[in-house]
C-alpha cells in the first residue's frame, strides 16, 4: 500500500510541498518543493486504500473521522496544495467522476418536495452555528470587497448596495426576492430604496428569523417574508433579485426558474440574479459536498444558463464576473469558524465541527485556486430599461451610502417632543 500511495500521489501532486505518513509509518514527500510545506499523517489502512479507490469523497470523510491527520499547517493549507495541481483530478479519480456525471440530472431532480427537505437538510440547521461565522446581517453568500482591507461586513454592506445599484428600485416598486435567507438584502431594500419586498425561503428557520427581524425595524408594511416555491408565487412585480439560491435549482429546471421569473416580471421590470458559477464548463458536483453538505445542489456554468435565458425571452443587459471575492469571504467566515470552534463542538459534536472545517476550507480553495466564481446577470424583459453605459451603478451606490450614513444617525428631538 505504501508503494500504491506514493506513486499515485507522486503523479498528481506536481506542486508544492507535502508529506504523506502512512498507516505503517513511512514517509514520503511530493511536490516540487514550492510554497508553505504541509504534512499529513493516514491513521487506517482502511483510509489509504479509500482515498484511493475515490478521494472526491473519502478525503472530506476521513478527515471527519479523524483517520486523516493534518500534522503541519491546516486542513486549508492541506487543500491547497491538492486542488492546486494543474490537473483538476487525479488520474485514478476521473472514471468515477465521469460516472457521477453521467447520473447528475438524477442528483438534481429538484422537485418541490425534495427542494424543501434538500434546503432543510442545510439551513434549518441551529441558527447558533451561523452566528459564530457570518457577519452581523447574515448574509450567506460572496460579499463584495471594494478595497482589500474590508471587514466581512462592510464587503456584506457593499453587496447589498452593489446589488440595489443595479436594480434601479424607485418607491414602491413591487419586489420579490427569490431565497431571501434571513431577510438582510430584502429589509435593506425595503428600508434604502423604498421598495415593496416579497421574499420567499423554503427554510423554516430563516422564515421565522426574517420576519421577526422585519418587525424588530418596524418594516412589516413594506417586507414580508413567506414560506412559499418561487414555482408558487403570484406575480407581477417589478423588480426581481435572486442571491445564492440558484445553485439549488438544477440543471433540469434552469428553463422552468427563468420562464417563471418571465412571467413574474413586468414588462419594465428588472431582475438581478447572483450566482456561484463555474469558469471551464459543465461537470459534477463534489460528491462529498452533495452528500453532507448541499444535497441537490449544483453550481452551473455559464454555457448551461444562457440558452435557458435566451428561452425565456429575457434580454442580459449586463454581466458582472466577482473572481477572489468568495475566495476572501470563505476565509473570513473560515477564519471566524475556526476562532469559535468549540462552541460549534458544544452544538454539534468533534465530527460536525470537522465537516464543516472541511466544508469551508475546500469551498474557499475552489474560488482560490480552482475555477470557480461568481456572476451577476441583469436581466430585462425588453430593451431601453436600463441605462445605456454602467455609469450609473457608481452613482447610485452613492446615493445609497449617503442615506445608509442618514439611517445610522440618531433622529434629533426638537424642543417639547
Amino acid at each position: 500500500m505504501d508503494r500504491l500511495l506514493r506513486f499515485f500521489l507522486g503523479r498528481f501532486i506536481r506542486r508544492g510541498s507535502i508529506t504523506f505518513t502512512t498507516a505503517s509509518g513511512a514517509k514520503f514527500t511530493c511536490g516540487d518543493g514550492t510554497g508553505i510545506p504541509v504534512a499529513a499523517r493516514f491513521m487506517t489502512r482502511a483510509a489509504e486504500l479509500r482515498i484511493l479507490v475515490d478521494p472526491e469523497l473519502y478525503l472530506g470523510e476521513a478527515f471527519m473521522d479523524g483517520t486523516f491527520v493534518v500534522e503541519q499547517g491546516t486542513i486549508a493549507d492541506v487543500l491547497a496544495v491538492l486542488m492546486g495541481q494543474a490537473a483538476m483530478l487525479p488520474n485514478f479519480a476521473r472514471l468515477q467522476a465521469w460516472v457521477r456525471f453521467l447520473g447528475r440530472r438524477a442528483q438534481q431532480l429538484n422537485v418541490r418536495g425534495r427542494s424543501r427537505s434538500n434546503v432543510a437538510r442545510h439551513y434549518d440547521l441551529d441558527g447558533r452555528l451561523y452566528s459564530l461565522f457570518l457577519d452581523a446581517d447574515k448574509q450567506y453568500s460572496c460579499a463584495y470587497f471594494e478595497t482589500p482591507d474590508a471587514t466581512l461586513d462592510d464587503a456584506q454592506l457593499a453587496k447589498k448596495r452593489h446589488l440595489a445599484a443595479k436594480l434601479l428600485i424607485k418607491p414602491g416598486h413591487r419586489v420579490l426576492d427569490i431565497g431571501s435567507g434571513w431577510g438582510g438584502l430584502g429589509l435593506y431594500l425595503a428600508e434604502m430604496s423604498g421598495a415593496d419586498v416579497t421574499g420567499v425561503t423554503l427554510s423554516t428557520e430563516q422564515l421565522q428569523i426574517a420576519n421577526a427581524r422585519a418587525a424588530e425595524k418596524n418594516l412589516t408594511h413594506s417586507a414580508r417574508f413567506l414560506l412559499q416555491d418561487y414555482r408558487d408565487i403570484p406575480g407581477p412585480f417589478d423588480r426581481i433579485v435572486s442571491v445564492g439560491m440558484f445553485e439549488h435549482v438544477g440543471v433540469a429546471f434552469y428553463e422552468t426558474f427563468f420562464k417563471r421569473c418571465a412571467e413574474l416580471l413586468s414588462d419594465d421590470g428588472v431582475m438581478l440574479l447572483h450566482s456561484i458559477g463555474r469558469s471551464t464548463g459543465p461537470d459534477v458536483t463534489s460528491p462529498w459536498i452533495r452528500k453532507y453538505i448541499f444535497p441537490g445542489g449544483y453550481i452551473p456554468a455559464l454555457s448551461e444558463v444562457m440558452p435557458a435565458i435566451e428561452k425565456a425571452g429575457l434580454l442580459i443587459c449586463d454581466m458582472e464576473i466577482l473572481r477572489l471575492h468568495y475566495a476572501e469571504t470563505l476565509k473570513a467566515w473560515r477564519d471566524r469558524f475556526m476562532a469559535r470552534r468549540e462552541e460549534a463542538v458544544r452544538l454539534y459534536d468533534e465530527a460536525f465541527a470537522r465537516m464543516w472545517e472541511f466544508y469551508l476550507a475546500a469551498s474557499e480553495m475552489s474560488f482560490r485556486v480552482q475555477n470557480m466564481m461568481n456572476f451577476q446577470l441583469q436581466l430585462t424583459k425588453r430593451q431601453g430599461i436600463v441605462p445605456m453605459t454602467r455609469d450609473y451603478i457608481g452613482r447610485e451606490e452613492g446615493r445609497l451610502r449617503l442615506k445608509e450614513a442618514g439611517a445610522t444617525k440618531p433622529r434629533l428631538q426638537l424642543a417639547g417632543e
